[in-house]
């Protein structure tokens, strides 16, 4: 077999590799040789060889070509490290036929790198999107992708001007992000939290609408993040602190003093709304925490400043669900 390994003609090295590819005791030195011959060589022992090791696979992918990556791609099972070496350096087609691949292994660390490096990609980002445990910063990845998408799209460009163009994406962009981080499993929150620390998306206003709308579970481990603190106290802290322990919790995590008191009175605001049914929506905190400090004399600038922010956010959710509400009942209705 090594000999024919130097035959001349194609066809012969063919047979070989076709006698060879599914054989689980071929000798090593054969199948190595074989993989890097020209395709529709390499491509009988790639696509089929038990004998490959993970790092075999890996320096494959290395060292071959676009079509070698594809092959490596297609296998019938592609453990954990081989799609983390293609989600690094893989094209376009490669990552398709990796994410269309039911046998492939691929770790959040992998999804989140393809999202990063092809989340503009529609039919990549289908895919991605169409995974049942998508983790939650992948899907704010593709969200934001999503965001650009529209704002780079030609036609709404002539349609919108500039400026409320960028309003418009921005204000999607975050009631999006809330809406992600109310549906987040709670395993899953502080990768997510990380994930929009790194982005600049922890803003105070994303902040105190996650608090307003009885995002607990997601601000606590925002403000734990944030301030450095065990989860087990800050969440001790929000759910019945001191009004002093509150606030200097949250001067910990960054927040200026002029917008730390608005949170200490949305939280003790949300701990009286929390004790009665449906008490943790926006209307019963956003609506008290704006009339307090709107009839308040020499309320800070900053914190009215940040209460105007969540009330347009809670303007958006609010024309959501009416959205939502009128599509269920025309979907009943036929």
């Amino acid at each position: 077999m090594i000999y024919i390994l130097d035959d001349s003609s194609p066809r012969v090295r063919l047979s070989l590799a076709e006698a060879v590819a599914r054989a689980p005791n071929a000798p090593r030195n054969v199948i190595l040789a074989l993989a890097e011959d020209q395709p529709e060589i390499a491509g009988q022992v790639i696509l089929l060889s038990p004998i490959f090791t993970d790092g075999d696979l890996v320096d494959l992918a290395l060292r071959g070509s676009d079509v070698t990556r594809v092959l490596i791609a297609s296998r019938g099972q592609v453990s954990r490290p081989v799609c983390a070496a293609l989600a690094e350096i893989g094209g376009e087609t490669e990552i398709l036929c990796l994410l269309e691949n039911d046998g492939a292994s691929l770790p959040r660390a992998s999804l989140k790198r393809i999202a990063e490096r092809f989340g503009g990609q529609a039919d990549i980002r289908g895919l991605l999107l169409a995974r049942d445990a998508l983790p939650s910063d992948v899907r704010h990845l593709l969200m934001r992708h999503v965001c650009d998408a529209m704002a780079g799209s030609g036609l709404i460009q002539a349609t919108i001007d500039a400026g409320r163009l960028q309003h418009i994406t921005r204000e999607a962009g975050e009631a999006a992000t809330v809406s992600i981080a109310g549906t987040v499993a709670h395993d899953d929150i502080s990768d997510l939290v990380e994930h929009l620390r790194q982005s600049g998306c922890l803003t105070p206003a994303f902040l105190m609408h996650a608090l307003c709308t009885g995002k607990v579970d997601f601000f606590a481990g925002a403000i734990t993040n944030l301030s450095g603190c065990d989860e087990r106290r800050v969440r001790s802290i929000l759910s019945s602190g001191r009004t002093y322990a509150v606030r200097a919790l949250y001067e910990s995590a960054g927040l200026p003093h002029d917008i730390s008191i608005v949170f200490v009175e949305a939280t003790l605001i949300w701990r009286e709304a929390s004790r009665v049914a449906d008490g943790t929506k926006l209307d019963n905190v956003s609506a008290r925490l704006m009339r307090k400090f709107r009839v308040a004399e020499q309320s800070p600038a900053a914190a009215i400043q940040l209460l105007e922010m969540v009330e347009k956010l809670a303007n958006a959710e609010r024309r959501q669900s009416a959205r939502d509400f009128v599509a269920l009942a025309a979907l009943t209705a036929a």
